[in-house]
């Protein structure tokens, strides 16, 4: 059958047509995932659409409450009993007495009629307090008047103002959580008079609207004043605690109706005109999307179906059509080795798969020629780089050194013709050695240090330096002779024209991901123009040592690549700072060699 098979798809146009036709049946797999998300989205639209109708209702619930204790203020305000209390200047003594046990009066017949009221208080402004049934008193630790639902109501003028919930501290030993309906009673002719009526809802006969209406076992309710005040949450302790976070600021931003989060909760919003309240009704997708449950067993059993069937016979098309292209990719993994002696393919075929064996015989063919022609570049160039490198110390350079020797023999300087010897013959053991290319910070250090030792006693009155390399970086390995360069630069074109003493500085150390190498010196620094034009390659100076600047940049970008090697900044009269940019933690190798 397989063989069949082969011969059958020959021309791989013809099996790629042929596989299209498979994958129609996965596109019916994708049809079936679409009607999947539109039974989700009708599930949610209308369990979209059932939340808001009871949050509305609960919105209308609170509404009629609201409206209800409305009228309560209402009918106190109106009492002329409550009038006289007020706004009354010359009363009988006897109507005087009875107008307190009258309203008072009034207050009991109201809650003994309405369990959930807290508190009912008249506050007068000329007058007594009349708080409950007489027994309770004002908070004398309180100012009253400067309670925000007292400044409300004072605001208002006249009209109902209902806060957010609190907890009332205005009654003397009672502090309960409730939300204030208050209204101020004024006279204009009369601003001196008048007072505010207030009375305090317990805050169970809000929640008790609330959680009567079941959202699912972990769906809840919570109410908003109309400036984002939580007059009730399920949760409002931990609200307040900070231990638990609402979105409040979206709810008061948002136009919609309701909003989907990101963690899968459905918000549904009800607003009351009469209260300003808003009524917030939040849902879990995980729980409504169960009623799509029987739906999606459906889908899934159907798609798994179709996928089954589809899998068998893409297995038994694959087999066919990619045998010649596993081979080619076992070639192409044996080129990236460098295996070319085991890449070649032997075509069979004489379809497109044919034709690309054989366009990639001929290509790993002329690439194992480019690479042996590479190979032989790369090892003529290292080897011109480690002549120029071994050819650093010039006669001229041994010239003057051993004549500051002499000189020094012949004054007596035993110790400075040791030094001086001593360090000369660590730089050429250095220079001429065929040592590895890589190597540590501390000995590029070392060489340098020892380079600058010779100079400063060949210019004694001229030349100071300094070291200052963090210990971190010590260990990290660099391509050789890279200071050494820049010192000399510092020392030739900086510190030899300066009048009196010069500072050359070295520094070493970590930043983020890079090492930092610089040089600094306090020389004649350099002009813009010359700046500009420093990596340019000159004839070489024979009175200098290195091999120049732009030998170490391209040394440098050479091994590291074109994001890392030196930069200058300097100032004519101040000095010239070096600056050589390497990555931190490379390791030998890592890269190439030179």
């Amino acid at each position: 059958m397989k063989k069949n098979l082969l011969m059958r798809f020959r021309s791989i146009r013809t099996s790629i047509i042929f596989s299209f036709t498979v994958l129609i049946v996965f596109a019916l797999m994708i049809f079936l995932l679409l009607s999947l998300r539109f039974t989700r989205e009708a599930v949610l639209e209308n369990s979209t659409e059932y939340t808001s109708q009871l949050i509305g209702q609960v919105n209308n619930d609170i509404d009629s409450y609201i409206g209800y204790m409305e009228n309560i203020s209402l009918i106190v305000a109106d009492n002329s009993d409550v009038w006289d209390y007020l706004f009354g200047n010359e009363l009988s003594p006897e109507r005087e007495q009875e107008l307190p046990e009258r309203i008072l009066g009034v207050f009991r017949t109201i809650t003994d009629t309405r369990s959930d009221i807290v508190n009912i208080a008249l506050l007068p402004q000329r007058r007594g307090a009349l708080i409950n049934q007489g027994r309770a008193r004002l908070n004398p630790y309180i100012d009253v008047s400067e309670l925000s639902w007292y400044q409300e109501a004072v605001a208002a003028g006249g009209r109902t103002v209902v806060s957010s919930s609190h907890v009332q501290n205005a009654i003397y030993g009672s502090y309960d959580w409730v939300v204030t309906l208050s209204r101020n009673i004024s006279r204009t002719d009369d601003p001196e008079a008048g007072g505010v009526f207030f009375v305090d809802l317990n805050y169970s006969a809000i929640s008790s609207l609330c959680e009567r209406l079941s959202l699912g076992n972990r769906g809840y309710i919570y109410i908003l004043d109309e400036n984002g005040g939580i007059i009730y949450h399920p949760q409002q302790q931990l609200i307040y605690s900070g231990m638990k976070q609402e979105l409040i600021s979206e709810v008061m931003e948002t136009e919609e109706a309701s909003f989907l989060t990101r963690d899968g909760r459905l918000y549904t919003i009800s607003r009351s005109e009469r209260t300003g309240w808003i009524v917030v009704g939040v849902s879990m997708v995980s729980e409504l999307m169960r009623r799509a449950d029987e739906a999606r067993k459906i889908y899934i059993l159907i798609a798994f179906v179709l996928f089954m069937a589809a899998l068998a016979l893409a297995y038994l098309l694959s087999d066919e059509i990619t045998k010649p292209i596993k081979a080619l990719e076992r070639s192409m993994k044996e080129v990236e080795k460098g295996n070319f002696a085991h890449a070649a393919l032997v075509v069979r075929e004489e379809n497109e798969i044919g034709h690309l064996s054989r366009n990639f015989n001929m290509m790993t063919e002329e690439i194992q020629n480019l690479i042996e022609q590479r190979d032989k570049e790369q090892q003529i160039k290292r080897k011109s780089e480690l002549k120029a490198l071994q050819s650093q110390i010039n006669p001229h350079f041994l010239y003057n050194t051993l004549d500051s020797i002499i000189w020094m023999a012949e004054w007596g300087k035993n110790q400075e013709v040791v030094r001086m010897t001593s360090s000369l013959a660590k730089l050429l053991r250095r220079s001429i050695s065929n040592e590895q290319e890589i190597v540590t910070v501390a000995e590029e250090v070392e060489y340098t240090e020892t380079y600058l030792t010779i100079q400063k006693m060949r210019y004694k009155d001229k030349l100071e330096y300094e070291i200052l390399v963090e210990p971190e970086v010590m260990q990290e390995q660099v391509i050789k002779l890279i200071l050494q360069p820049l010192v000399e630069n510092a020392i030739y074109h900086g510190i030899k024209y300066k009048e009196g003493k010069g500072l050359v500085r070295i520094r070493g150390f970590r930043q983020e991901d890079r090492l930092i190498l610089q040089v600094q010196d306090d020389g004649k620094g350099m002009e813009p123009e010359v700046l500009a034009h420093i990596f340019e390659k000159h004839t070489r100076d024979t009175r200098s040592n290195g091999v120049g600047l732009s030998n170490v940049n391209e040394r440098i970008q050479l091994y590291y690549g074109e994001d890392y090697g030196i930069s200058f900044r300097s100032s004519s009269g101040k000095g010239t700072e070096a600056t050589i940019t390497l990555p931190f933690g490379k390791e030998e190798g890592s890269d190439g060699e030179l």
